[in-house]
């Protein structure tokens, strides 16, 4: 997120100045010479850089030289700035590779879409279906359609938001934001690839349904996760699973268990692991099967009174 660099604002900040606009206050250079700098955007190639502890405002080095020149404080102030202005680029860079993962587990293909003649299979509402592994798909009973890679990526990307949320203030929005974007980037790409809707009207009816389900989710996981396990798995069924009543409860509890402890990995890692994009979800929900068939201590307590 920080960098070392001079923008081109910078410099032309810096050669414009003249001797009696150095005799004007600190308060005047430093107005001007932001009009200047919002002009033009940092170079690209700055953004690449690897991240560390030190991009946050409050983390970065300390003191600068103490200088009463005009331009010298405009460049102390400009070096402050500075990892606040590239961040939007990192974290664009970033959070495209974690939506890649967000998407990983619920993948799926429709190989007649890329067969020039044949007719893409549908399930009896007319809905595309696809082929997938996995978990979710050969385990859970999930038809690989659109909707539900959806809801597995929604589960994915709800994780990573909670732990996004960790981060500072003035950080964690751009963050959310790119994360959010980039999902419903994929998302277009998959409904042109796989399921040929070529029609923008088309796609776009699509994306605003998603951006209507992923408003839910936000707000019904984060009051399971509040609340308590039943409470977000009855967030999970209604998302997930279409509030179906012939449900596996067992699964269910896998999947509640599995966010469960994915929220607590994601707790427990540093800033730097979580922003650099190579953030991996570990296993599947069906890892928690043992977890789940012990017995709860509270039913235990209960029996004996």
């Amino acid at each position: 997120m920080a960098s070392n660099y001079t923008c081109r604002a910078c410099s032309r900040a810096f050669s414009r100045a003249s001797s009696s606009w150095l005799q004007s206050s600190n308060k005047t250079t430093l107005r001007r010479a932001q009009r200047n700098f919002s002009t033009t955007a940092p170079s690209l190639y700055h953004a690449s850089h690897g991240l560390n502890a030190d991009v946050r405002p409050e983390a970065i080095k300390k003191p600068y030289p103490n200088v009463k020149s005009g331009v010298s404080g405009l460049a102390q102030k400009l070096r402050e700035k500075a990892p606040l202005m590239t961040e939007p680029y990192v974290a664009y860079g970033a959070t495209r590779e974690l939506i890649k993962e967000c998407s990983r587990p619920g993948e799926y293909k429709i190989p007649q879409a890329q067969q020039k003649g044949a007719e893409i299979p549908t399930i009896e509402n007319g809905v595309h279906l696809g082929e997938g592994e996995g978990w979710w798909y050969e385990t859970l009973g999930l038809k690989p359609t659109f909707a539900n890679w959806t809801q597995i990526t929604f589960i994915h990307m709800y994780m990573l938001q909670v732990r996004f949320r960790m981060l500072p203030e003035s950080h964690a929005s751009t963050w959310i934001q790119h994360l959010t974007n980039h999902a419903f980037y994929a998302a277009e790409d998959r409904l042109v690839v796989w399921h040929k809707f070529n029609a923008n009207s088309l796609r776009q009816k699509h994306l605003k349904d998603m951006f209507s389900q992923w408003r839910a989710v936000l707000l019904s996981y984060d009051e399971g996760l509040m609340k308590g396990d039943a409470m977000l798995a009855a967030a999970v069924w209604r998302n997930l699973m279409g509030s179906e009543e012939d449900v596996d409860f067992q699964k269910l509890a896998q999947i509640v268990g599995y966010m469960r402890r994915e929220l607590k990995r994601l707790e427990n890692a540093s800033d730097d692991e979580v922003v650099n994009g190579l953030w991996k979800f570990k296993g599947d929900p069906g890892e928690e099967v043992s977890l789940v068939k012990q017995s709860s201590k509270m039913m235990q307590e209960n029996t004996k009174a």
